[in-house]
């Protein structure tokens, strides 16, 4: 028995598609007999003809996961997707070098250090020369010898 305009008619009055349409197979009969939109709603009514239940994606892993990473795990280098400044852009990157540089001048500076030596150097800080705070007292080292507010050779 061909059930195809019965399941159409019951789709569009469950508002769903008609793959999600359900027929109680003990009732195949009656549904068949159905031939108005009417008949299709008493048959809902009595529940011959039912809306199937939508499959959501489970959370329940993904909770699981959440709790982890909540506890810092998956954070290993092997669990990271995309590019090292997808994690830690660069301006952080840049902002944390020239502070600890910028405290290792003033620091300087406290011991010893020239006004004009630290606004040198603080420029050439600002400008990127120092790759970090082993090269800036290497070259105050090698270009102001003696005390470290000697002036520049």
């Amino acid at each position: 028995m061909d059930l195809k305009s019965q399941r159409r008619m019951a789709a569009e009055i469950l508002k769903c598609g008609h793959d999600k349409v359900w027929m109680d197979p003990s009732r195949l009969e009656d549904i068949s007999q159905a031939i108005t939109k009417e008949d299709i709603r008493n048959l809902i009514r009595e529940g011959a003809i039912t809306k199937k239940k939508v499959n959501y994606q489970s959370r329940g892993r993904a909770r699981i996961i959440a709790r982890q990473k909540e506890k810092g795990r998956r954070r290993g280098r092997g669990s990271r997707k995309g590019k090292k400044t997808a994690k830690e852009p660069k301006k952080e990157v840049w902002m944390r070098n020239v502070r600890a540089l910028r405290r290792e001048l003033r620091r300087m500076r406290d011991n010893g250090l020239s006004r004009r030596s630290y606004r040198k150097l603080y420029l050439m800080v600002k400008g990127g020369f120092f790759r970090g705070k082993a090269h800036l007292r290497m070259y105050v080292r090698e270009r102001f010898r003696g005390e470290e507010g000697g002036e520049e050779r």
